[in-house]
């Protein structure tokens, strides 16, 4: 089964690699990093990820995988790559996202009638696409399952791990990794950090995209 994860300058580092780390894991897997065009790409904070193949090289994976980030954006309304994730979708048994990449699935009009969720900044903007937003760390509509921000990304893995290799090679996974979050500070989400904290991470991040 080759699981084809879609990389972009701009892309958030952990919408992939959390994703990776989980689903390389499972047996009988060919994880593939694809774009437009091969090469480096740079992720958040300077990190740079590497593409290894051509869109056109992967027209139909078993499994989608579409990671968020600030680069999403200049890919809204890219007809080679909506193109390919359309192709692909048409043939998938699994097509995906974490976080802001819901909106790339939306643009290519795969979310039209069904529920998805995405970050919480940007969870209005998927009803422009014809979905039902949910806020929820996770949603499956059929074969679309769509993660909200970044670390719920990790989370997705897990089920979808469920989904192909069943529960208890999951749990394995997760055991491995050591997956057992316990966070310093409960305020991960925007209805337990209260409205001051939202408004600082809305007014830092509309800094950092300016």
């Amino acid at each position: 089964m080759r699981i084809a994860f879609l990389l972009f300058d701009g892309v958030t580092a952990l919408d992939v690699i959390g994703p990776y780390e989980v689903l390389s894991r499972l047996p009988g897997i060919e994880s593939v990093f694809v774009a437009r065009e091969p090469g480096a790409k740079s992720a958040s904070g300077g990190l740079r990820l590497l593409a290894d193949q051509a869109l056109s090289d992967v027209a139909y994976p078993e499994v989608v995988v579409i990671p968020g980030g600030s680069g999403v954006h200049a890919l809204l309304n890219d007809e080679p790559v909506l193109s390919w994730l359309r192709t692909a979708h048409s043939r998938s048994r699994w097509t995906t996202s974490v976080c802001t990449g819901a909106l790339l699935l939306g643009a290519a009009e795969i979310l039209r009638g069904l529920r998805a969720t995405t970050h919480w900044r940007s969870l209005e903007l998927l009803s422009s696409f014809g979905a039902e937003p949910v806020s929820e760390r996770i949603v499956e509509s059929g074969k679309v399952i769509t993660a909200a921000g970044v670390s719920a990304g990790i989370d997705f893995a897990l089920l979808l791990a469920s989904r192909i290799r069943g529960d208890g090679m999951a749990k394995a996974i997760q055991l491995a990794l050591e997956y057992d979050p316990r966070p310093p500070f409960d305020c991960g989400s925007p209805e337990k950090a209260g409205p001051e904290l939202v408004e600082l991470v809305r007014q830092s991040t509309q800094r950092a995209e300016s």
